[in-house]
Order: structure tokens, then sequence, then C-alpha cells
């Protein structure tokens, strides 16, 4: 299978955007029996498909938001306190979460889409997209809110939307 590419994502989104969007809404409030499972199920196949180091739109058009043991650990690591790091790096956003002063992340290489502090950076970014972190519909809005930004998030909605409609389509016929 082709790897999908941020030029194809850009193209598909504009095409489908709407119907995941809604399809995204819907199954939030009436989630179809068996999408958690099937949700845990697809990700690894979203995964063969998506290279974030060919996209790493998440870094430049989003922020993290820094929990106060990442504040802790990344401001050790470049042997500053907790406060230095902040006041070099991060602000309150509106709901008075730390994030990233600027886009892109100061610690994205441009060059190779590589993240400088990769191996403690923090947990937001460690857990992005959130595919499969909780039920989906504790989570459909964070996957209607990444459908913008994230091509691996695109994948696994457009795979998901397809099984569910399949799926329908298949108990329609047996009935």
């Amino acid at each position: 299978m082709l790897p999908f590419t941020f030029r194809s994502y850009k193209r598909k989104l504009t095409l489908y955007r709407k119907s995941f969007r809604k399809f995204l809404f819907v199954t939030e409030k009436e989630p179809p029996g068996g999408i958690n499972q099937l949700t845990k199920n697809t990700e690894p196949e979203v995964w063969k498909e998506v290279d974030c180091l060919t996209c790493a739109n998440c870094c430049k058009k989003m922020t993290p938001t820094f929990t106060q043991q990442d504040l802790k650990r990344i401001a050790a690591h470049f042997n500053q306190t907790p406060e230095a790091f902040k006041k070099k790096w991060l602000k309150k956003d509106r709901s008075g979460d730390l994030v990233n002063k600027n886009q892109p992340c100061q610690f994205l290489n441009l060059e190779d889409n590589k993240c400088s502090i990769y191996e403690i950076r923090p947990v937001d970014c460690s857990g992005f997209p959130h595919l499969s972190k909780r039920t989906w519909s504790d989570y459909a809005y964070i996957h209607r809110q990444n459908l913008d930004y994230c091509p691996a998030t695109f994948k696994m909605v457009e795979k998901i939307k397809l099984l569910v409609e399949s799926g329908n389509a298949a108990k329609k016929q047996a009935k």
C-alpha cells in the first residue's frame, strides 16, 4: 500500500471533511456497537499507511498542553528551573493551560520534521493523535478537531466510517 502523503491528505480532506465531521458527531452521540474495539483493531492499520515524519503538521500548527511533570522533566533536561523554562517557551492559554508561545514548536527540526526532545516530549505529544486513547464517544470531539491537522486521524475516521457503514449495509441485507 502506498503511504498516505500530506498532499493527498489535504486534497481528500477538502472532499470529505463535511461527511467525516458529521459521522463523528452522529457516532459520538450514538456510538455503533463494537466501535471501541473496531478503533483499537484499526489503529495499527492506520500507522502502516501514515508516516508522521512526512507531515509534522501537529508540531507546525498545534501546541501540546504541558503538564507540571512535563515542565519539570523538560526543564531539567535543559538545566533550567521550571520557571525559567516556562518564561522562555510557554504561555497560558484561555483555559489556563501551559502551551507553546510560538508555532511551529520550538523543538521541531523543520528540515527533517524530527523532535529534538522526542524521548522526553510532553505526554500530550507522545499520545497524539489519541486514536484509541479512550472510548469513541469520549474522544470523537477530539477526532473532529484533529481531522483538520492530522492525516492519521483522517485515515482512522475514513476506515472506521467505511467499516461502520458496510456493517450497517450488511445488517440491512440480512433482514
